[in-house]
């Protein structure tokens, strides 16, 4: 994945479980018996005893389930601490294995550390740290899958305007990896290269270009001699992408290699609009859902029921979780997500890699403690089990209202509902809540009990529990529709007066009076999320960011629909005029 991240696309299914277990179940009783031996340079030696891996690459690769990527750092550019992670220690994969997982992707930008010009030498002291990141993965009985990253748009992407140069380059930069890498043990695989892309080519013409690069990776790597002839090679295709098109052009050359090796890759972060929340993408909906499950219904159809392993190198979601900046992706719609990836990714028998760029993501590298533990519950969870969910994980009780009974709709995945608690006290079936069907919901006496002095924001959070995987939060809100007042600013800082009372920013439409779309994000009304506008709760604002006020025609006044989860729709006027913006708050009549 690239520092900012863009779309990608996937799918699912896949038999002969019972033997993937057991052999699973081999290996894991494999890797409690590896030891490693501490050099006196730092370095880790890996002692005789090892992973035992299968050896077949589709019993290997599902061995290898489930994957971490160490995300934004020796990927990083120019060196490993300059995106703002810490060094690789050995003591982050112990973590990583204590976590439960079975292998790392590690990516490694080398274009800092490689001379630009013939014979294209890599650094030996960074060949060195990149060996030693490699060997102390491996000592922890983690499979390693090393690769050519952000090389990729650097100087990779250029190959079709000068051919000839960037494929020395890249054949020389695998030449050097191989033979620094030769006699690795079979836990360690190579990655071609990390979502290519083509500058000023053809769409034929980017097909020939990917394959010729794989290729001659695999010439290159099993020319190198020693456990190269045999290592496990994956394969990708342009972008990372799954669509159809580009899965059927890997298989291609796959199939044309004659090689039981090899081993597919492709990326998948979700249905766009509600990967980033744009276009009104703010719900895990059924577009999303089809998204995924169709995404690795192709992974399997092209791949897997013929034979080839898929490592889904990176998934997650483009823009959360991020704890710097406000939540773009709602919370609860972001665990079903999870849930559903998890399941879908074992039914269609790929072995999953969650993109980790950090600490502002997931693993806080410095603490080695997770940032959010209760979301990497839901993630681990997925890799065994299924949980039941809602259509929300909230309730909103309006407090200028009198309370009534309020509904959700239950997602049972294949569990039975069971009860519901507020903390340590159970609830009480037919009295604080129904059940009918798929449908739960609260009793107006409920509400009013756990709502209590009916103070704006989360008044009390319910555990919905099944018969099996993680109880599901519902949060029971009070507020009443958020109030918006007049401002001025300029285009380089304009913050919208709020009173959200107790409500969440959803996302927002922006228009002209003709009817068309206003704001840097022209092809939708709704505008993306911390791109054109970002809540700040704790100072009552929202933030109209500079790249969309802008965007807007000079003088024009255009209509913004403030949209918030509890349904509620709130319309203010925004013109921004010379140096000048004024907003206007809108009174429904």
């Amino acid at each position: 994945m690239k520092d900012i991240r863009r779309p990608a696309h996937h799918r699912s299914r896949g038999p002969g479980r019972l033997a993937g277990l057991l052999m699973s179940l081999l290996v894991i009783l494999g890797l409690s018996g590896s030891t490693a031996l501490a050099a006196t340079d730092g370095t880790a030696q890996q002692a005789l005893a090892t992973v035992k891996v299968p050896s077949g690459a589709k019993d290997a690769v599902a061995a290898m389930q489930p994957s971490w990527n160490l995300g934004n750092t020796l990927d990083a550019i120019p060196d490993e601490t300059s995106w703002g992670n810490p060094k690789a220690t050995r003591e982050l994969f112990k973590t990583i294995r204590a976590q439960g997982f079975h292998s790392v992707r590690i990516p490694v930008t080398w274009s800092a550390h490689q001379s630009t010009a013939a014979p294209y030498t890599v650094d030996a002291a960074y060949l060195s740290r990149v060996k030693q990141v490699v060997d102390w993965a491996q000592a922890e009985n983690l499979y390693v899958v090393l690769n050519v990253h952000h090389d990729s748009w650097q100087w990779i992407s250029k190959i079709s305007t000068d051919h000839d140069n960037v494929l020395a380059r890249y054949d020389a930069l695998w030449t050097q990896i191989s033979a620094t890498f030769r006699n690795e043990p079979r836990t360690l695989l190579f990655e071609s290269v990390n979502e290519p892309s083509f500058d000023d080519a053809t769409a034929g013409q980017k097909t020939q270009l990917m394959n010729e690069l794989n290729t001659s990776f695999h010439e290159i790597v099993r020319a190198s001699g020693g456990a190269n002839k045999g290592r496990l090679l994956v394969l990708t295709t342009q972008g990372g992408t799954p669509s159809q098109d580009l899965m059927d052009d890997l298989y291609t050359t796959i199939s044309a290699l004659h090689d039981s090796n090899l081993v597919a890759t492709v990326h998948y972060y979700s249905y766009y609009p509600f990967s980033v929340n744009v276009a009104g993408g703010t719900r895990y909906d059924t577009a999303a859902q089809n998204d995924l499950t169709d995404a690795f219904a192709r992974m399997h159809d092209t791949f897997v029921d013929r034979g080839i392993p898929v490592y889904l190198g990176e998934y997650g979601l483009l823009a959360w979780p991020d704890h710097n900046h406000p939540d773009r992706v709602e919370r609860g719609e972001a665990l079903k997500y999870f849930e559903h990836l998890g399941y879908t990714a074992r039914q269609a028998g790929v072995t999953t890699a969650l993109w980790d760029p950090g600490t502002f993501a997931y693993l806080n590298r410095d603490t080695l403690q997770w940032q959010d533990p209760a979301l990497f519950a839901w993630i681990k969870s997925s890799w065994t089990t299924r949980s039941g969910t809602a259509s929300f994980d909230k309730v909103f009780v309006a407090k200028s209202s009198r309370i009534t009974a309020q509904s959700l709709t239950l997602n049972l995945n294949g569990t039975k509902f069971q009860s519901l608690w507020d903390g340590d006290t159970k609830l009480v079936a037919g009295k604080d809540y129904t059940v009918f069907k798929d449908r739960l919901t609260l009793t107006a006496q409920a509400l009013t009990r756990l709502t209590g002095e009916r103070d704006y924001g989360v008044n009390a959070t319910l555990q919905a529990r099944f018969s099996r995987g993680l109880p599901w939060k519902i949060d029971v809100v009070t507020y009443d529709t958020p109030v918006l007042s007049n401002a001025t600013g300029t285009p380089d800082s304009f913050n919208l007066p709020t009173k959200y009372q107790g409500d969440l920013l959803a996302t927002m439409e922006a228009t002209y009076a003709d009817g068309s779309n206003a704001g840097q994000t022209s092809w939708t009304p709704y505008q993306e999320f911390n791109a054109a506008f970002s809540p700040d709760y704790p100072n009552g604002t929202i933030i109209l960011t500079p790249e969309f006020l802008k965007a807007l025609r000079d003088g024009e006044p255009a209509t913004l629909t403030f949209h918030f989860h509890s349904g509620a729709k709130v319309k203010y006027k925004v013109m921004k005029s010379g140096d000048s913006v004024t907003g206007t708050a809108v009174t429904e009549s």
